[in-house]
């Protein structure tokens, strides 16, 4: 799975400051409502299972990424949305190095397709490892060079 496949330009948010990780997975389910990815009926349902999920354990990864998710019943489709974090903000993702983080992806997978879940949490996980290429992705003023950005490291392999 390429990340092509699951964001389109308005899937990413520049400036992203949420203040901390509870209103920032908040915001980033907000915003695939508002993109009418997801229905506004469904949107408690989600933020929950994926608050959940992240009461469970962090999802704060190292190098400055965080990646909240939850396998959610009913959804069709793997959802996803990306807040690239203020370069003058800090963001507490409870981050297994302890840095703060840079970029979020919430996922948001079908409950049923555990394959894909796994599948998409490592595309995710091998394209934003590239420090060199996080860097130019949150100094982008753009959203769609940041699109350019990822549809090219996502096709690179």
């Amino acid at each position: 799975m390429h990340l092509s496949e699951i964001l389109t330009p308005k899937d990413l948010h520049l400036g992203f400051n949420p203040g901390d990780k509870w209103n920032g997975i908040r915001i980033l389910v907000e915003n695939l409502v508002a993109a009418g990815r997801l229905s506004s009926e469904r949107q408690a349902d989600v933020l929950e299972d994926v608050l959940e999920r992240e009461h469970s354990m962090s999802t704060g990864m190292e190098d400055g990424i965080a990646i909240p998710h939850a396998a959610v019943e009913g959804i069709e489709e793997v959802l996803a949305t990306v807040g690239f974090v203020d370069a003058d903000a800090q963001l507490d993702f409870d981050a297994v190095d302890g840095l703060p983080t840079q970029v979020v992806v919430l996922l948001v997978i079908p409950r049923e397709q555990k394959m894909l879940h796994i599948r998409t949490m490592a595309e995710v996980a091998r394209v934003l490892g590239d420090q060199e290429l996080l860097a130019r992705l949150v100094a982008c003023g753009d959203q769609d060079e940041a699109y350019t950005l990822l549809t090219s490291a996502t096709h690179s392999t």
